[in-house]
């Protein structure tokens, strides 16, 4: 499965085809994983490593949603829900409204091993799975996702929605007891930006959502900034506070 499947395919009638693998997949998947789960002890989040071991993520197995489904739902109520690929704001948002993680089941060639500029089935599931098994966590994905439905026909309400995903859900750092540690998918499933992002070169700010609605992102190149939060709490408490700020600006 290292062709992304059409994405005319309804997303109803989409399903991992696990059997289909092939060698190819399953040698990315172990490469991948091993290489991170190397580093990610000593770097990544305490609650996506609890997690991880939640969701029995291995080096050795491409994991199967149909295994994968029944832990999330006992945990926070989530599922995955196999994509073609990116999906439009309505149908992504959607899912997440209704605790459905949107993933692909596709995975990189091994010549794209260590870059791939549309998100692949290691990203979607291994750097993003494992945190939604965390209540905090759930719910502000969750409520991101009722949130945007009401403003899908505001493009700049979408805009600033995307950019808070993109501060937390994909680029987020927390500050725990041990230290700074990942939380965001995109440097979780990214050797590079793991180690760029706790060194010297970019800033670190405390996580402020007036200021992180402001900030534009870059797609294809290590962030300049990173946004830091103290807890997962914090990210459910500042709902109420988008809410508003989506209703009255935007």
């Amino acid at each position: 499965m290292t062709t992304a499947p059409t994405a005319a395919l309804p997303v109803a009638a989409m399903q991992q085809a696990y059997d289909y693998y092939t060698a190819d997949d399953r040698w990315v998947w172990q490469r991948l994983c091993a290489d991170q789960l190397t580093v990610l002890p000593q770097v990544a989040s305490q609650r996506f490593l609890e997690g991880l071991r939640r969701v029995d993520f291995r080096a050795e197995e491409i994991p199967d949603f149909r295994r994968v489904n029944p832990r999330l739902q006992a945990a926070t109520g989530w599922t995955l829900v196999a994509v073609p690929g990116i999906v439009d704001d309505a149908l992504f948002f959607g899912l997440l409204a209704e605790r459905k993680f949107p993933a692909t089941t596709w995975l990189r060639t091994p010549a794209q091993l260590h870059y791939l500029e549309e998100p692949d089935m290691f990203h979607d599931v291994f750097a993003h799975v494992p945190l939604l098994t965390d209540p905090f966590f759930a719910d502000f994905l969750h409520a991101l996702g009722a949130l945007a439905l009401h403003h899908l026909a505001n493009p700049a309400a979408i805009e600033r929605l995307a950019r808070l995903y993109w501060f937390t859900v994909e680029f987020g750092l927390i500050a725990e007891p041990a230290g700074l540690r990942i939380y965001g998918a995109g440097i979780l499933s990214s050797a590079g930006e793991t180690q760029f992002c706790l060194g010297p070169e970019p800033a670190r700010r405390s996580f402020d959502l007036t200021e992180i609605l402001a900030t534009p992102f870059a797609k294809d190149r290590m962030q300049s900034v990173y946004f830091v939060i103290n807890s997962y709490q914090q990210l459910i408490d500042c709902v109420p506070e988008l809410a508003m700020a989506l209703n009255e600006k935007y």
